[in-house]
Formats: structure tokens, sequence, C-alpha cells
């Protein structure tokens, strides 16, 4: 079987439009939170959100086809083209049916779709775009990276909920692993973060409400959490075999070794209280890689800052790891970014990659009474420097989807 190693990152995000502004803000515990300001949020419970700034779609894909494409489809080709630029791959000279692509996204083009919708409603059939369904469904990511770079190697978008990026790098990394393909483009992108998902999410009381405070108001672990936030962006990955990424002489971030995926076949919406899915995705992640519980140095949460949630994650952990669980660090990345939806365990990847590279575990912020409930060593406010070899990235979805990918870090 072939080895899979990471060799290429890009980020659009709530901390910043590339890999380097992420992992800076990341690890300086930076929140990425604020006001939103993109449509009249007065008449909501929730007026937060983890929104990218900065991002001009038409000076970086010109006018006309930026308006081709969804927010959400704009986000994956920009993280998919510095993924590129960063792996330096060279695509001229490789077999593309042997390169391909799997980004998902758990929405899609919902903003598309409204404004679509409002055109009808308001000025008739005739005014509604022919490009409203191309826009819309949510494979488009994944076919619009297919098509610039000409990949004609598998090409699908994954929807598992908010565990599409994981879902996208372990289905990914085993295409890879079979020497089916040489390289792969793997991620998730989102831009769910509209008026009417505002308020269903809203509605549904999942959302904090801490609108005077939104720096502080994603807060996983935290006895004072009230509900998640809602956030937009993309993570691409590229993912090599080790035999190819060496013949080239490219850089590697780390290897990808194991992955893992389940299903809590319990609820629409909320994960089982006691993680027995979670705890199985991340034994079967470990028993992909072939290391054993006792081997894990680090984990990236899911960890969403609602109160189920994070209490059934902290569950999973103890559950596999039994007392070693008390001195693994675990690091929450969505206290910060707010919660990307389908996109957020691509960029949590990145962070995780990033760790192992360099030594250095962001912090949990906003973390300042523990939930008695939640009490292991989540790197509380400030971040850790040690000595790490293995990690863990986890990632659970609406319906029970469970996606779990494991790391090492790369030594030459």
């Amino acid at each position: 079987m072939e080895r899979v190693v990471i060799t290429g990152m890009g980020i659009v995000s709530p901390l910043g439009n590339d890999a380097g502004s992420y992992w800076d803000r990341l690890v300086r515990g930076e929140s990425g939170i604020s006001v939103i300001d993109t449509f009249d949020v007065s008449r909501h419970k929730t007026k937060i959100a983890g929104l990218v700034r900065g991002f001009d779609a038409e000076s970086r894909f010109g006018r006309k086809d930026a308006r081709r494409m969804d927010r959400f489809c704009q986000f994956a080709m920009a993280a998919a083209e510095q993924a590129l630029e960063d792996s330096e791959l060279a695509l001229e000279r490789m077999d593309r049916a042997r390169v391909g692509v799997y980004v998902g996204s758990g929405v899609g083009g919902l903003q598309t779709l409204l404004d679509q919708d409002a055109l009808l409603r308001e000025r008739g059939p005739e005014r509604v775009s022919p490009l409203l369904v191309p826009m819309m469904i949510s494979n488009m990511a994944a076919a619009m990276i297919s098509i610039r770079y000409d990949l004609r190697g598998p090409t699908m978008s994954p929807v598992t909920a908010c565990s599409i990026g994981n879902t996208a790098i372990g289905e990914a990394f085993r295409l890879i692993r079979s020497g089916e393909v040489d390289a792969m483009i793997a991620g998730g992108a989102e831009a769910a973060v509209t008026d009417l998902s505002l308020a269903s999410f809203g509605n549904a009381t999942a959302l904090s409400t801490r609108n005077d405070e939104p720096a502080k108001a994603s807060r996983p672990f935290d006895s004072g959490r009230d509900g998640f936030v809602m956030a937009e962006g993309a993570g691409i990955l590229v993912l090599e075999s080790l035999g190819h990424a060496m013949r080239r002489g490219a850089r590697i971030y780390a290897e990808v070794i194991g992955y893992g995926a389940t299903s809590d076949a319990y609820h629409m919406v909320a994960t089982h209280p006691e993680g027995i899915g979670a705890c199985e995705a991340m034994r079967l992640a470990l028993r992909d890689a072939g290391i054993g519980p006792e081997e894990v140095d680090v984990i990236s949460a899911h960890a969403t800052s609602t109160e189920l949630g994070d209490k059934s994650e902290t569950l999973a952990v103890k559950r596999l790891f039994q007392e070693r669980a008390y001195r693994i660090p675990i690091t929450a990345n969505k206290s910060m970014t707010g919660h990307l939806l389908g996109a957020s365990s691509a960029v949590e990847a990145v962070g995780l990659a990033k760790t192992l590279q360099t030594g250095v575990i962001p912090p949990t912020i906003n973390l300042e009474v523990p939930d008695p409930d939640c009490d292991l060593d989540y790197v509380p406010n400030q971040a850790l420097e040690a000595d790490m070899s293995v990690g863990l990235s986890n990632s659970f979805g609406f319906g029970g989807h469970n996606a779990v990918i494991a790391m090492r870090a790369w030594r030459e």
C-alpha cells in the first residue's frame, strides 16, 4: 500500500484567507467572530457569525466567472488554487487521470437559491437564471476545480454534514493508498451564513446569543456556553502518495496514516449522548493506522460549543483512552473560527498538520469556567508547545455521521 502525505494547503476563513494568516491567528488565540453586517439581523436572536473578510471574488476570478459561482464555490476555488500553488505540483507533467478531487459542501449554493427564488416571486419566471441549478448544487465546487485544472481522476462531493472535510480527506486517502491515483485535492467549503439559515438554527436554539461579546461567544467545554456560532470558508489539502512526493522533492507537512467513519444511528441532529459512534470512529482510525491509543499525542476536537456535543465528545475520548485521556492535550479550533459546517474539519485538518509540523498546539479560547463534565486538558486560552508525533482530528455531523483522520508528524 502507498503511504499518503500532505504537500499543499489552502484556506479561506474568518481568521484569514491563506494558511499562514489562519495559523498565526489560531496560535495567538484570536477570535474571528463578529457582528453580521452582510444582511439585516435586527429581528434575529443571534446577530454574530464567523465571516470571511477581505475576499474579492471578482478581482481573483474576473467579474464574469465570479458571477457564475456561488460564494461557497468561490471559496473552494480560492483555497484549491492556494493549495496547488503551495504544493508546487507540476500538473503538466502528470497523468491527470490519476489526480482527482473530493471536495464537499453541506449546504451548497444556498444564497444563490434564495436570490433566485426572490427574483421568481418578484419578477416572474422569465428572470430566473438558467445557471441557478449548476450554481446551487453542492458538487459544483469539486466539479469546477476539476474543470479548471483538467483533473480527470475520481471527482465527487461527499455530503456528510459537518464531517464532510474529514470524509473527503479520508476517502481521498484511501484512493491514494490503494494505488488508484497519485494525488487528490480534498476538503470542504461552505457559505451558509444567510438570513434563512440563521433564522432556522436560531429557532432551533442551537446558536449562541452572546451578541454583545462576539469574540467570547464560541466557548467549547466552558460551563457558560450557550450554542455554536455559524461561520463560513473553505479548507483544501493536496494529498499525494509518498513515492510521488519524494520523486519530485516535495515539501511534506504531515502524513495521513488512518481514517475511521461510523454512524451514530441515533438522531437527526443530536449526537449520541454516550459518544459511542465517535469513540468507534477514533478507534477505527487508529486501527487503520496500525497504532494503539497510547501513541496519540494530541486531538483536534469537533467541539462545537454545544452542551450535549461537548459532553459526548469528552465521553468518547474517555471511553477510548481510559485514564490516559487526561494526559492528551485537546484543542478546539471552533472557539476561534466558529463552526464552518461542511468546511470545518478540512480547515481543522490544516491546523492539525501545522500542529504536528511546528510542535505548537493552538489554544481553546474562552475556557474560563470548565463544565464539570468536561474535565480533560483542552489547552485553555494559551498555546502549548509539546513534543508530538501522532494526532487525531474529530468531526461529527447531523444525521450521526462521524469521521476521524489520524496524522503523523513528518520526520525527514
